[in-house]
């Protein structure tokens, strides 16, 4: 493999590339933001005019987008604009990193039948931090032949593969479960450090407390590592992607007829987030709760 694509280069998108480019492969990418292109092609990345223009000579081609509508504009297209299907040679892959809804990802794949164009279903978990620094997991699902030609890329990206399955949709299906848990215990963790600051509890007391007990983790430890920093955007976690994996979550949910009570009522946090911080990160909720008991967590 010499040619990738990624399509949609924001935190997460920008990150691939990097990595794609330290593993000496030629990467051609588009956005639709100019200053995101600019920073892409200062990187050493090609830039594109189009999402089909993309397609054209790429071996494989992450899709790194917000939504399902996105990603089935970029890879069918849309209107006048072609898409990837209009330009990618038999063989190649489409690698779905984007986190859409399982049911989306299917429908996508099976417009895609009979093309020649392989897809692989794989959100990816590690934010940021593990876009950029190559680490991400991957929850991935497609056929054999398409892991094989895709091999190089996916592995220049990721600390972990995680091959769930053979069908298109079972990936997202993964990931619906994992941002039902990550969310849930996001919300928790801004909800423990509203409690300490009204006790009086210092924040670098909660956080070394929290990091070295059973409920230390990632997200904990990020998500009250910012808090008590006041770190509310920028950090690379805009809280509308949690909001939008969280009702993807609660739709699988509804569609199997299975209740989630703390997934939903985190969903609903991350509602009031958004609606009074729009611009804030994930732990922009931790502003709901304090903003109601007039005091937050400093280190």
């Amino acid at each position: 493999m010499k040619t990738v694509g990624v399509i949609g280069i924001g935190d997460m998108g920008s990150g691939l590339a990097r990595n794609l480019l330290k593993a000496g492969l030629a990467v051609r990418g588009f956005d639709l933001a100019p200053q995101r292109m600019q920073d892409f092609i200062a990187m050493g990345g090609h830039g594109c005019a189009s999402a089909a223009e993309v397609g054209r000579g790429a071996e494989a081609v992450f899709v790194m987008v917000m939504n399902g509508d996105q990603a089935r504009a970029v890879i069918l297209g849309d209107g006048d604009d072609a898409g990837l299907r209009a330009t990618m040679a038999k063989g190649a892959v489409i690698v779905l990193s984007a986190t859409i809804r399982p049911k989306e990802a299917r429908a996508l794949a099976a417009e895609l039948s009979g093309s020649g164009i392989l897809m692989i279903d794989s959100p990816v978990s590690g934010g940021r931090p593990g876009a950029e620094g190559g680490t991400l997991t991957l929850m991935a699902a497609g056929p054999e032949a398409a892991f094989a030609r895709a091999a190089p890329a996916l592995e220049a990206i990721s600390g972990t593969i995680h091959r769930v399955g053979d069908q298109v949709g079972m990936g997202q299906t993964v990931k619906a479960c994992l941002q039902s848990l990550i969310g849930s215990i996001f919300t928790g963790a801004f909800e423990a450090t509203a409690l300490a600051a009204k006790a009086g509890v210092p924040g670098q007391v909660l956080y070394d407390v929290f990091s070295t007990s059973a409920a230390g983790c990632g997200i904990t430890n990020a998500a009250v590592g910012n808090v008590i920093d006041r770190k509310f955007e920028k950090t690379g976690s805009h809280i509308n992607t949690m909001h939008k994996d969280l009702t993807i979550s609660l739709d699988l949910a509804m569609d199997l007829g299975v209740p989630l009570f703390t997934a939903a009522t985190a969903m609903q946090l991350f509602q009031a987030g958004r609606t009074r911080h729009p611009g804030g990160d994930n732990q922009a909720v931790a502003l709901i709760s304090e903003e109601i008991i007039g005091t937050g967590l400093k280190r």
